[in-house]
């Protein structure tokens, strides 16, 4: 049997992730990333069982990597709006470290791997923020509202200049650089919008 090689298995993921994000789903392909990586098709097998393995295993490693990254110096006892800036503190700077695992993830979070990713690196982030909402609702420092209502006023004007930022331009086309004015005139307005 042959053994694993962790610096292939590296090169394996990172290409796996590139390939995924550029073709998308139904163009990504086993023989494709062997080829890609310079290694025979048989290798891939000694680390994944099959495609649909492979793009489980990256979405969940993704994800939890996503979801300890939003835990770095957070506490669901923080006060909202310490909380919330920590939250778009540690999203920005894994959105710009790591824009291809953002886009992969993206991606991979809209299609029929979803609900596999989602229950395997989703679990400990929704308990902790689960608790933190609930906290803040307590204390009067958050608006009771449906989830859904939050995330999006919450993540979306910061995801929208991440894009933005990403991108290196605005929707008009015009050059566009996040900057912490911005980003933090964003904030006070989405801290308005969700306090009472």
């Amino acid at each position: 049997m042959r053994t694993r090689d962790t610096n292939k298995e590296e090169l394996v993921k990172q290409k796996a992730i590139e390939m995924l994000v550029k073709l998308g789903i139904e163009g990504f392909g086993m023989n494709r990333l062997a080829k890609e990586c310079g290694v025979s098709v048989a290798t891939l097998y000694i680390y994944y069982k099959d495609k649909e393995d492979l793009i489980k295993k990256i979405g969940i490693e993704i994800g939890q990597s996503f979801f300890n990254e939003m835990t770095v110096d957070f506490s669901p006892t923080m006060s909202f709006k310490d909380g919330l800036r920590k939250q778009w503190e540690n999203r920005a700077r894994y959105t710009i470290k790591y824009p291809l695992h953002v886009s992969c993830w993206e991606l991979l979070s809209h299609s029929s791997y979803r609900d596999a990713i989602l229950e395997s690196s989703l679990s400990d982030f929704k308990t902790i923020m689960g608790d933190f909402l609930k906290k803040a609702i307590e204390k009067k420092e958050l608006v009771c509202m449906p989830k859904e209502v939050f995330w999006s006023i919450a993540y979306g004007p910061l995801y929208t200049l991440l894009r933005f930022h990403n991108e290196g331009k605005t929707m008009a086309g015009t050059p566009f650089e996040l900057t912490k004015e911005t980003t933090e005139k964003t904030f006070e307005l989405v801290i308005k919008a969700l306090t009472p």
